[in-house]
């Protein structure tokens, strides 16, 4: 594949605007720890859901998209759709409880909440666990996707990949903190949206396509066009749809889509001018996220299925690729191969967006733990703003390097992507609950933590001595599907439902048999974030009769409200992204329906919005 030079002309010009952000930015993100990890708590809900939108859309989603759409079909994706839940709850209940926290990290939010040195070990172990450990396997994992479109689009070898567009993300992650970051995902996710859209229209425009309705008439692709599971397929539709929808979105903890919010969600929330721009920010990311953004990658997925309907004919297209690589995930940048030059360049420029708004927003966000909950908490409390800007940028640098080395030992995103499902399988629920209920301690989250840590590196353990006894059984002439069941091998499934259970028995016990937080640490905490509600009756009884006073207003709870406006929260988005679908399958009739059907309930969601945000 040759680029041209307009195609190099808009590579090279994205990343030169994306170095003068990060200098431009430099200056101000220079003045303090805050300014540079929440850009001085003061930014508007559409530059932080642009950004949360645009950190979600890594160079390996669409590569993710297309794994599950060839293999699974479209209703496949409902294994992340389902997300949208917690997503929703998030929006209408958790955004400002995170405000009016005024924390500068999510897990500085241990020691408001809970109390004594377990808070504080806590604080510490999280801050490396997640900002460190569990980032780095999320940045190694673009950095895969990153490698394997470089190498198929560039012909560049890995290292080439990590040394520019890495090289590129790093600079202006570490000079901007992030107020450059979030300027920069304003620009990248307008590229990255045009670039993604243009792939799509391209692709159903190829001679063995022609149209819309070619596409979702050909032989390759009429049985994966389902929006919901078949039910005949019980297996599938249990694996993708009823597990997901059931158990995964409230016990699951998973970066972007964190039950009760955290990580990058939460910092984009604590960065915000107020609870309702928090609110705002939150809602946008979700409807952008879940209803919009996944259909051109789908498209692509499925134009594949007619252009390379076999793994070997993507390994023909791709000859200079290794072997051990090729992946369904590898439809994606295949398809991109065959572009003309200009629109080439235009997505090769989207795809290196992607890479680089995820990378940054998670070097900023893991140095924030780094520094804030570890550094300056442990370390240092005495440190200078500007020393604790300087270990940010310092540690933005470490973590890439870092990550860019693991990189080269994954070999398939979805493999990641259930790897990290797997370790925060039975957290989620905790997460969600010690908002609203005082008993809940550090030992809970320790416990969910460690357990569910430790299923998951069982099961990966199982997992590979169930694979090398799958291979010896293939040898024999046996087909893979016949040799797990004969080895007995877990599905994934399986391991999540196992983990979730385990995990969650075991924080609740361990929830019932500790102490919780001392009263005058819960009573702190009920004034300053007001949750109300049963969960806190009685530690706002014993406050009061030591002479603590709370209003009405403050003991009441606004739960209800805010579980009723997720709900339609969630018909809102699943009705728009289906509603789509059908457009697009000129079913006009239910297209009709459902979009009749989103205007309802988002025109409630707004009515309701004075009354969330009182």
């Amino acid at each position: 594949m040759i680029l041209q030079t307009i195609d190099w002309i808009a590579i090279f010009g994205f990343m030169l605007v994306a170095l003068f952000i990060g200098i431009w930015s430099s200056k101000k993100a220079s003045r303090s720890s805050s300014e540079y990890f929440l850009s001085g708590r003061n930014m508007p809900w559409y530059v932080l859901g642009v950004s949360m939108v645009a950190t979600t859309f890594s160079i390996d989603t669409p590569n993710l998209v297309s794994d599950i759409t060839r293999q699974n079909g479209i209703a496949g994706n409902w294994v992340w759709w389902a997300f949208l839940f917690t997503g929703m709850l998030t929006v209408f209940v958790y955004a400002k409880l995170w405000r009016r926290s005024d924390v500068m990290t999510d897990i500085e939010f241990y020691e408001i909440r809970y109390s004594g040195k377990p808070a504080a070990f806590l604080r510490g172990f999280r801050a490396l666990y997640l900002g460190l450990f569990f980032n780095i396997v999320i940045m190694a994992s673009v950095t895969l996707a990153a490698i394997k479109v470089g190498n198929v689009m560039l012909n560049l070898s890995p290292l080439e990949v990590i040394l520019i567009a890495g090289g590129v993300t790093v600079i202006y992650s570490s000079l901007g903190g992030l107020l450059g970051v979030l300027i920069t995902d304003f620009i990248l996710f307008i590229l990255a949206m045009l670039g993604s859209i243009a792939a799509a229209y391209y692709a159903v425009s190829l001679p063995e396509i022609g149209s819309l309705s070619s596409l979702f008439a050909h032989p390759n692709v009429a049985d994966k066009l389902d929006l919901i599971p078949d039910f005949n397929n019980w297996e599938l539709a249990l694996t993708v749809f009823i597990i997901p929808i059931a158990v995964q979105w409230w016990s699951v903890w998973y970066p972007g889509a964190e039950p009760g919010g955290g990580g990058y969600v939460a910092q984009r929330m604590l960065a915000a001018k107020n609870e309702k721009h928090a609110m705002g920010a939150t809602l946008f990311f979700n409807f952008a996220h879940y209803a919009l953004r996944p259909w051109p990658w789908i498209i692509v997925a499925l134009a594949s299925l007619i252009i390379y309907p076999e793994l070997s004919m993507i390994k023909e297209a791709l000859p200079h690729v290794q072997e051990s690589i090729i992946r369904h995930d590898m439809a994606y940048p295949a398809m991109l191969t065959i572009l003309p030059s200009g629109l080439l360049g235009l997505v090769i420029a989207s795809l290196i967006a992607a890479y680089m708004s995820t990378m940054s927003t998670s070097l900023n966000w893991g140095a924030s733990y780094v520094v804030n909950d570890f550094y300056k908490r442990f370390l240092k409390p005495e440190a200078s703003e500007k020393e604790l800007v300087f270990i940010g940028r310092l540690s933005t640098v470490f973590m890439m390097i870092i990550a860019s080395s693991f990189a080269l030992f994954l070999e398939s995103s979805l493999n990641a992507f259930n790897v990290l499902l797997q370790i925060g399988a039975g957290t989620g629920l905790l997460f969600i609950l010690r908002w609203f209920w005082w008993r809940i301690n550090s030992y809970s989250e320790i416990t969910a933590m460690i357990v569910s840590f430790l299923i998951a590196l069982g099961f990966l353990f199982v997992g590979n001595y169930h694979n090398e006894q799958i291979k010896i059984l293939m040898e024999t002439g046996m087909d893979r599907a016949s040799a797990a069941i004969q080895v007995g091998a877990f599905k994934t499934h399986e391991e999540l439902l196992i983990g979730v259970t385990i995990t969650t028995i075991s924080w609740l016990i361990v929830t019932f048999t500790t102490k919780p937080a001392n009263e005058e640490t819960l009573i702190r905490f009920c004034k300053l974030v007001n949750p109300g509600g049963v969960g806190w009756r009685k530690v706002i009884n014993n406050a009061e009769l030591k002479g603590h006073t709370f209003s009405d207003e403050d003991k009441k709870s606004n739960l209800p409200l805010g579980i009723l406006a997720m709900f339609l929260g969630i018909v809102s988005v699943y009705g728009l992204l289906i509603s789509v679908g059908y457009w697009l399958y000129s079913n006009y009739l239910l297209a009709s329906v459902l979009t009749i059907m989103v205007i309802i309930s988002s025109s409630i969601i707004f009515k309701l919005w004075p009354k969330l945000n009182k």
